[in-house]
């Protein structure tokens, strides 16, 4: 295993992950208890205290790029109060808010486009476990202290009492994942014991049965003779307890999950045999998650079918899956790069925003992200939105 970086907050998390194999009975902690010590230690962890966002940090998200991604996304949310008739209190939910900047976005949008009976009606709630980045939220949203804004944990929420949506961007990628890994036809999980002091992989048996069962529920059998031996991948469980919380939460409405994944069936193809689990570090993106520790983000894609099942399983139902560049069209992205030869803008205007909304739907980009809308208790009209259907 590659050495860990000589940083300060490395050397930390590191003294603290072996702290916890030694207390542990096996002498061994699980891939999954790893990474959540680098990205959530409260005093060291990568987003509780290093995560920078944008051009001067290690990653950018569609909010990065401008207010476009916001603002359509803001038409999307405001069709869904009235879908729902227009209910008070209308309650968004934005777990996991970055910086700030998609929230400001959105507020931006509603307030400027909004009757006043959606403003009297909206609560908006921010649901953020970062100290560092709540502050940037705090003060990117002070011009908006006039709505109704609060940030609370899941917890706070009580049982069945949203009504409205629930939304996240990139969130679900950052859960500490479980790694697996297929061995003389058996299914391994990859733990971090200690060899001479130093973190060390080793592979044991699964730390959990619901490994197994996540595999069943998306119809994978990682056993099959077209899995090479050797093949390792990862598995989310967290995604499903997160879900399942949204779910006990929610009374009526949506649940619009977008992030960078798969289907099962892609995400656990033969030919993907080291599995997604990637590192950015200042924009640059490797796959060791023991380099840079604390200073680095470690993330794997999503398993959108494994949310799915799990929805069925909630009582959700799954109203689509699609692309986010196909539901950025339809909430009307076309419009804003027809606008681009209206005359409105400068040359270099024209060419920057023209990039900008080109790379939020790019395929082979942010437009390939998937988006995932779940709904609750809500009848068939309710459950027809704009942001899905096939842009003309």
């Amino acid at each position: 295993m590659t050495s860990l970086s000589g940083f300060s907050n490395s050397q930390r998390l590191q003294e603290i992950s072996i702290a916890q194999i030694n207390s542990s009975t096996s002498g061994q902690i699980t891939f999954a208890d790893y990474m959540a010590i680098a990205l959530y230690n409260p005093e060291y962890g990568y987003y509780t205290n290093r995560v920078k966002i944008g051009s001067q940090g290690d990653f950018f998200t569609s909010a990065s790029l401008g207010s476009d991604f916001g603002e359509l996304l803001g038409i999307q949310l405001l069709e869904m109060w009235h879908n729902l008739g227009c209910p008070s209190p209308f309650q968004l939910v934005e777990m996991g808010a970055g910086n700030g900047e998609l929230a400001q976005d959105i507020l931006f949008y509603l307030k400027t486009n909004a009757d006043r009976a959606f403003i009297d009606a909206l609560e908006y709630i921010i649901i953020e476990r970062s100290p560092n980045l709540m502050e940037q939220q705090q003060e990117l949203l002070k011009p908006y202290a006039d709505l109704d804004l609060s940030w609370q944990n899941l917890s706070d929420l009580a049982d069945d009492s949203i009504v409205g949506c629930f939304f996240s961007n990139e969130l679900v990628d950052a859960f500490p994942v479980h790694l697996v890994q297929k061995e003389a036809a058996e299914l391994k999980e990859v733990y971090l014991t200690l060899e001479q002091g130093q973190l060390t992989e080793t592979r044991d048996r699964l730390s959990t049965s619901a490994i197994a069962e996540y595999f069943a529920q998306s119809d994978i059998d990682l056993l099959s003779p077209q899995y090479p031996d050797n093949y390792r991948t990862e598995v989310n469980l967290q995604a499903l307890d997160w879900l399942e919380t949204v779910a006990t939460k929610l009374q009526r409405g949506y649940i619009i999950t977008i992030d960078y994944g798969y289907s099962a069936a892609k995400y656990y193809r033969p030919a993907r045999s080291q599995g997604t689990l990637q590192c950015y570090y200042q924009h640059r993106r490797h796959n060791n998650p023991y380099a840079n520790l604390g200073y680095q983000d470690i993330t794997a894609h999503v398993n959108f079918t494994a949310l799915e099942r799990q929805g069925e399983l909630l009582k959700l139902k799954k109203i689509d899956f699609t692309q986010q560049g196909l539901f950025l069209m339809a909430l009307g992205l076309g419009d804003r790069l027809n606008e681009l030869s209206s005359g409105k803008f400068t040359i270099p205007e024209i060419f920057k925003r023209r990039d900008a909304l080109h790379q939020l739907i790019d395929p082979t980009g942010l437009g390939g992200y998937g988006v995932l809308v779940l709904g609750k208790n809500l009848t068939d009209t309710e459950r027809s939105l704009r942001g899905l259907q096939i842009p003309e």
